[in-house]
């Protein structure tokens, strides 16, 4: 697998272009590159199979919408994973409880509550 190819793919599937991107980098350590240092450093085959995790775990690509791009291991095979920026929903309703049973949502939690 090809890393520049990969992220370029994973930029376009995101939605996003190339001068969308502000960070590249790690935020744990502040490490960070430009585009054009990234595409140099990038542009090199790697083995994206079972267990190898040869990519920098801590590599993320933020845009200026707030989304980003992380790596990821998920099965044995690492890859680009995505965020969508937040976007507050139109509804307000209020909470009135936080607890109500496994893997519930604070809709479920606080419809039964109200219902009874």
């Amino acid at each position: 697998m090809n890393l520049l190819k990969e992220t370029k793919e994973g930029i376009k599937r995101s939605g996003h272009e190339i001068n969308d991107i502000i960070f590249i980098g790690s935020e744990q350590s502040g490490h960070t590159c430009t585009w054009e240092e990234f595409t140099v450093l990038a542009d090199r085959e790697y083995n994206a199979g079972f267990g190898a995790q040869e990519v920098a775990n801590d590599l993320i690509i933020v845009f200026s919408d707030g989304a980003k791009m992380w790596r990821i291991e998920y099965e044995g095979f690492e890859r680009w994973a995505y965020s969508t920026p937040f976007e507050k929903p139109e509804a307000s309703l209020p909470i009135t409880n936080l607890f109500g049973g496994m893997w519930l949502s604070l809709q479920q939690i606080n419809e039964c509550r109200a219902d009874g």
